[in-house]
């Protein structure tokens, strides 16, 4: 296979991760909210580590050889998966879900921008163009009604921005280090439950899934957004095309939008088709771009 073709391959893999992680709204109603969220992220990233470990099962080992990865690569992967999510869950605490939200979803954004500073890869203006115009999409299909931004919910706002930067330095600095395998990312996910567990034991109480429909929307999440959606863009922000994945994942909330408009949990409007078109049209722009280059 050329490298061309493997790129392509890799940068379609990691596009598995945002159809997965549009999943991400419906499987987190299938819980009711009634579990917290730091117990939710222990419990899902402990079935993420499980799943890579049937991986390692099948391959007649217990995936220890993994564990032997240098203190940067830890760093940086423990950094993205539980500090991304700390921030989250604490700026959810601190600032109204839409404005943390539209502030979080800021990181393909920066992926596209600082992925431009990589080796081997350059700026392209109309790629930025199209990540412009899906974040307007994005933050129309987010924003609805909002209002404005308010500075007595500024603590909350500086942690969302954190996530963007987390994520998005995350994703971009994992092309330096694209030696380390996936398979290391099983060991990341275990640490960052141990950790969300410790955060759930000092600020929450334990509140277990009441029936199989919300143990379905646990296990859900745990095996799809969190599990192989994690996976997947690990290996392909490494080896595919790290500005266009960049772009294609404001392509997440408009299909969680849409799934939850199947099943009758949300309303169509104006503002999603205008979305839509905006989501889309700058995925086209970003495509296009690539194809030509």
């Amino acid at each position: 296979m050329s490298q061309r073709n493997r790129r392509n391959s890799a940068t379609a893999i990691g596009s598995i991760s945002i159809v997965l992680w549009g999943t991400l709204a419906l499987f987190t109603r299938l819980t009711d909210g009634q579990i917290p969220p730091f117990q939710l992220m222990a419990m899902t990233f402990f079935i993420a580590f499980l799943l890579m470990s049937v991986r390692w099962w099948k391959q007649g080992q217990l995936g220890l050889n993994h564990l032997r990865q240098s203190r940067w690569a830890w760093a940086l992967g423990v950094s993205g998966y539980f500090g991304y999510h700390f921030c989250y869950f604490k700026a959810m605490s601190l600032a109204p879900a839409v404005e943390v939200s539209l502030l979080a979803y800021l990181w393909p954004l920066l992926i596209v921008l600082f992925s431009s500073l990589l080796p081997g890869e350059q700026f392209r203006p109309a790629m930025l163009l199209g990540a412009l115009l899906a974040l307007v999409g994005c933050w129309l299909l987010i924003g609805g009604e909002q209002q404005g931004f308010n500075q007595q919910y500024l603590g909350g706002y500086l942690l969302a921005l954190a996530c963007a930067l987390l994520w998005s330095g995350y994703s971009v600095l994992s092309r330096l280090v694209k030696q380390v395998p996936t398979d290391a990312v099983g060991w990341f996910c275990l640490v960052t439950a141990v950790l969300a567990m410790l955060c759930h034991l000092f600020w929450e109480e334990t509140v277990w899934p009441a029936n199989a429909i919300q143990w379905l929307g646990v296990i859900g999440l745990g095996l799809g957004p969190v599990g192989i959606a994690f996976f997947t863009w690990d290996y392909g922000v490494k080896h595919g095309n790290i500005q266009l994945l960049g772009v294609l994942a404001y392509s997440a909330p408009l299909i969680s939008v849409l799934l939850l408009l199947a099943i009758g949990e949300a309303t169509a409007s104006i503002s999603l088709a205008l979305a839509c078109a905006a989501i889309v049209g700058g995925s086209l722009l970003a495509g296009l771009t690539k194809r030509r280059s």
